[in-house]
């Protein structure tokens, strides 16, 4: 299940539309066209974009009459966050180690 949702969340995150819509909803609630409107998009273009994030649990949207509105769900950022950080782990003790080796320290 966890797999699934960092695949989702990496395949959205992968286009940099989907990462610049994300980053306008960090300042607040919008809807599909205020999303679409910095891009040379359609409607329906927007709505792809904005299914794909939502589809990763990167968005939530509601409808208030005919507008969708969209809003950021950080929660699932934390998540995807939380995974990157046992790589940076990673990297640090073999860095930390390779560091070591090169100043001749014994460990």
């Amino acid at each position: 299940m966890v797999e699934r949702r960092l695949d989702a969340t990496f395949t959205a995150l992968a286009d940099p539309t989907r990462r610049a819509m994300l980053a306008d909803l960090m300042l607040g609630e919008k809807s599909v066209g205020e999303l679409a409107a910095p891009y040379k998009m359609s409607f329906a273009g927007a709505a792809k974009h904005v299914a794909v994030l939502a589809r990763a649990g990167l968005i939530e949207r509601r409808r208030v009459g005919r507008r969708q509105l969209c809003r950021l769900n950080a929660r699932q950022l934390k998540d995807t966050s939380d995974w990157l950080r046992q790589w940076e782990r990673f990297w640090t003790d073999r860095l930390d180690a390779l560091e070591a080796v090169l100043k001749g320290d014994p460990e």
